[in-house]
């Protein structure tokens, strides 16, 4: 797909989630992929759910299905995240080309969040995801996902798509021109306290404490109830210490509260700790101003519990720790615990171990070394800057093309994406193979 030199691509950003002032990690990553590709493309930034964000150099606003598709007509280049081929299928069916951004493992995420739930619910729930995701790894000219490590995971997944064939193989052989790694990144510019959010500010927080910030929600995939326990622990030779909660409730009204969150308020009732050494946020930080609540922290965490979603995860929360310079402490097993150990930015711990969660605390929080420290995590985070974890999206987006396999067969291609009903074919051709194994199974001889 040529481009005249005169014309600059036009890229449409598509989001599920809600852009405005208070925003959660998908709003926010495509509010920072407009503003970066603004500078080499003609970009729209829409939200098939609500906005009121504006922008001065390019226009953003929210959809409905016939809005959105004279908006996929006017692109070049569609860019997506989460839900938005399987909710608005005849995207699929366009010759734009479609880049899908695969950083969140949500099938892998929702085995944790939907635990409440039965265990038939829970099956189909996942199925679904599932067969979201697989419609995005089938269709997509290009995929963005968070890391290497997830990289890899994904890799596996195409193969199953049938994605890694000789045609994307030929054409790149390493299939970044497939799936490249981009990240979630940071402000270009450095953090700068315009108020003081919490210190002074939040009521039984002083100026002179040492506070402890939890950056981000309380999803059921994390683990605050070990952390709660551990600054009980420290509160009794350390009185002035802290822990706030920055967001309880999700900007997203569609996101219901989670266990999770509940259960670490009761937990902080239950030990005499509300508002006193733990403050819950109970709404949701606005996304400009919440560099005064870390810059008036002195310690970020980060604890989860050890299962499959931590072992792929990205935790954007720790992207804000480094931009503000943050000492870190957090949990062994996900992608940043080894970066952690490597660059000295701080502590990693066990899962679920109160006793070397508070050491760690007290070690970093208190160490004499804890600016020096907080100099390494902000060198380190520059290398996290959006301009830079977005350059593969940047540069695809000024010469976009169609996927080599689909370039040579993309009728074809298209027509086998989802049926009507929202089934894909892998998922259509699993279960019929099922209930051949099935009837098999039936009329086999009994040995």
């Amino acid at each position: 797909m040529d481009e005249s030199a005169s014309q600059r691509t036009r890229v449409l950003v598509v989001t599920g989630d809600v852009l405005g002032p208070r925003m959660a990690g998908p709003a926010i990553r495509a509010w920072e992929m407009a503003k970066v590709l603004q500078d080499e493309c003609e970009v729209r930034l829409v939200s098939t759910q609500r906005s009121t964000l504006h922008h001065d150099t390019f226009p953003v606003f929210e959809v409905d299905t016939a809005t959105l598709r004279q908006q996929v007509d006017w692109a070049d280049v569609l860019v997506f995240q989460g839900y938005t081929l399987s909710t608005f299928p005849w995207i699929g069916r366009t010759d734009t080309v479609v880049v899908a951004d695969i950083y969140d493992p949500m099938h892998l995420e929702y085995l944790e969040q939907g635990k409440d739930e039965s265990d038939r619910t829970r099956l189909k729930r996942t199925e679904y995801i599932s067969e979201v995701l697989n419609v995005q790894l089938e269709r997509a000219d290009f995929m963005l996902c968070a890391s290497e490590k997830q990289r890899d995971f994904w890799l596996g997944q195409l193969a199953g798509a049938s994605r890694i064939n000789p045609l994307t193989y030929d054409a790149d052989p390493s299939l970044r021109r497939l799936l490249d790694v981009a990240p979630f990144g940071v402000s270009d510019a450095p953090a700068t306290r315009t108020r003081h959010a919490i210190k002074g500010t939040v009521p039984g927080i002083g100026l002179d404490d040492q506070v402890i910030i939890w950056g981000g929600g309380v999803y059921n995939w994390f683990d605050p109830l070990t952390l709660i326990r551990a600054v009980a622990m420290l509160v009794e030779h350390h009185p002035c210490l802290r822990l706030y909660f920055l967001g309880v409730k999700h900007p997203n009204p569609n996101v219901p509260a989670m266990r999770m969150a509940a259960d670490a308020m009761h937990l902080a009732d239950e030990l005499g700790l509300t508002g006193s050494h733990v403050f819950f946020n109970t709404d949701w930080v606005d996304y400009e101003d919440r560099v005064n609540y870390l810059l008036d922290a002195d310690l970020g965490v980060s604890t989860h519990f050890e299962h499959i979603e931590t072992a792929f995860s990205f935790r954007t929360r720790i992207l804000d720790y480094l931009w503000a310079g943050l000492p870190i402490v957090a949990t062994d097993g996900d992608t940043f615990a080894s970066l952690i150990r490597e660059h000295g930015l701080g502590a990693v711990v066990p899962p679920k171990d109160v006793d070397a969660l508070a050491a760690a605390i007290e070690e970093v929080l208190f160490s004499e070394e804890r600016e020096e420290v907080g100099e390494r995590v902000r060198d380190f985070g520059r290398s996290f800057t959006w301009s830079r974890t977005l350059r593969p999206l940047v540069e695809f987006c000024k010469d976009p093309r169609w996927a080599d396999d689909r370039r040579l067969m993309r009728a074809p291609v298209s027509g086998q994406l989802r049926r009507s009903a929202g089934r894909s074919r892998h998922t259509a051709f699993w279960r019929w193979s099922e209930r051949l194994r099935t009837f098999v199974r039936r009329i086999r001889p009994i040995r």
